[in-house]
């Protein structure tokens, strides 16, 4: 899933999603985000190549689901973490992002609703949920494996350089087109010349993702090839 407007003033984010979000019954937010201090507890959705570091220029992201009067901290205990002395889970989500993609620009947004899953929302989920999706260290004595009647989710749209993969690779596919064999692909009334435009707008919207990180990995990749 990727999003990009008219290339006249393009922009183009890739999708990120975890459905649910890892949390542990029971456990605060800065306990479940300190638990993904090497790695982002979510997952890219869009057709980009998972990128090999955390990187992004710009992200909005939303949690779901997660109570915001959770314990951020225990009175009369320092904080484990800077994360255990927020005030607030929004603060909590805020830092993280700063320290996890340091120099992007971040928005996060934490709602207490969670996402719905109940019928005909396909069950799908691990026994090891609780009906409110929230993990579960092991089964307690007597549980049953009930659907699932909602979940927490994370959702992210990030502007970053596993864009620029995307992006030239769409432009590579669509140079070797062969639009003169093909006579109906110009019956909507798009000439020659505009197509040809488009194109070469559409690489030099794919170079405005590529970082030195990024060259480094392609050419990573024709080595392998």
């Amino acid at each position: 899933v990727s999003f990009v407007t008219p290339l006249s003033d393009s922009q183009v984010v890739a999708a990120w999603a975890s459905l649910p979000f890892p949390a542990l019954r029971g456990h605060s937010l800065p306990d479940t985000l300190c638990a993904f201090q090497r790695d982002v507890p979510w997952k890219l959705l869009s057709s980009c190549r998972e990128p090999k570091a955390s990187c992004c220029f710009a992200q909005s992201v939303v949690l779901r689901g997660i109570c915001k009067e959770s314990h951020i901290s225990c009175p009369g205990k320092p904080p484990p973490s800077p994360l255990h002395a927020c005030e607030s889970a929004e603060q909590v989500l805020q830092r993280y992002l700063h320290t996890a993609f340091p120099g992007a620009f971040s928005t996060s947004h934490v709602l207490e609703q969670p996402c719905s899953t109940l019928p005909p929302y396909p069950q799908f989920f691990s026994p090891l949920l609780s009906r409110q999706g929230f993990l579960l260290l092991d089964k307690p004595a007597g549980y049953s494996s009930a659907a699932v009647e909602s979940v927490p989710v994370l959702a992210a749209l990030q502007s970053s350089p596993v864009l620029h993969a995307l992006l030239s690779g769409l432009y590579k596919d669509l140079q070797k087109l062969k639009t003169r064999r093909c006579a109906s692909f110009f019956a909507a009334g798009v000439e020659q010349d505009d197509f040809q435009e488009a194109l070469h707008e559409l690489r030099t919207l794919s170079q405005c993702y590529e970082t030195g990180f990024e060259a480094d990995e392609s050419e990573d990749e024709a080595d392998s090839d």
